[in-house]
């Protein structure tokens, strides 16, 4: 094998490493922010009545999370995990804890 082909193949496996070292850290700097989920757009847990992703039922659902940054949940314009802003209603801040209030009726 030669030098530049050695070369060539070290080079590929660090940069597949440090794209999966990458990868794994992005997904430790999100953390779940309830109350900031559109309805239907929630990433999980919406609470009782619903099962998972997309089921909540109300705008700002108080026992819905979304994934975002970490850092950004109580505050006025949360970071989703894609990079783009929420913009929050109001007085609203998202919260890392299910909160009590916009939650569905019955």
């Amino acid at each position: 094998m030669s030098t530049t082909l050695k070369t060539a193949a070290v080079a590929g496996a660090v940069a597949a490493a440090l794209a999966s070292h990458a990868t794994s850290l992005q997904a430790q700097e999100n953390v779940k922010c309830y109350g900031v989920s559109l309805a239907g757009e929630n990433d999980c847990a919406a609470g009782p009545g619903t099962t998972c992703a997309g089921t909540s039922t109300m705008d700002w659902q108080g026992n819905a999370w979304t994934l975002v940054q970490e850092g950004t949940c109580e505050s006025a314009t949360p970071v989703m995990a894609d990079g783009s802003e929420i913009e929050l209603p109001g007085d609203r801040m998202g919260s890392l804890e299910p909160l009590e209030r916009d939650l569905p009726q019955g």
